[in-house]
């Protein structure tokens, strides 16, 4: 199986019965749209949008269950500096997404579809400095 339908098989069990903040959007939707936006790079980052959210909304599930589950090492990786840990400091969390080249598309994607999905206005905020953060070289 390739590491996207793996990837894509767990998100989809990860989240089932999981709803955007609409509660009729299946959560799923969510990663499926920030997959697709990576499509136009290798199979990690497709791989690594689908789980992005997988640990941080699932206690079912660790770095070490993907990892039995046949999820490589590249794509651990990029999940492990995507998912916010709880209490971290926003600044600090950005910063470890920015340490991982996986991570960082991901994360900007990330934003960007969650930009598309009425957000807060404390929400762009923080979405519009977390991505110009990002994308600083």
């Amino acid at each position: 199986m390739s590491q996207i339908l793996l990837a894509r098989s767990i998100a989809e069990e990860a989240h089932l019965g999981q709803f955007r903040r609409d509660g009729k959007t299946p959560y799923i939707e969510h990663p499926r749209q920030v997959s697709h936006r990576l499509y136009h790079l290798d199979d990690n980052y497709i791989a690594a949008a689908w789980l992005h959210d997988v640990i941080e909304d699932n206690s079912n599930f660790t770095l070490n269950s993907l990892r039995d589950r046949g999820v490589n090492e590249k794509i651990i990786s990029a999940v492990d500096s995507i998912t916010k840990k709880n209490g971290e400091d926003y600044d600090l969390y950005l910063s470890r997404v920015k340490g991982n080249k996986i991570a960082i598309e991901v994360k900007i994607e990330d934003m960007l579809v969650n930009l598309s999905d009425k957000p807060t206005k404390k929400q762009i905020i923080r979405y519009a400095k977390g991505l110009l953060f990002l994308i600083e070289a």
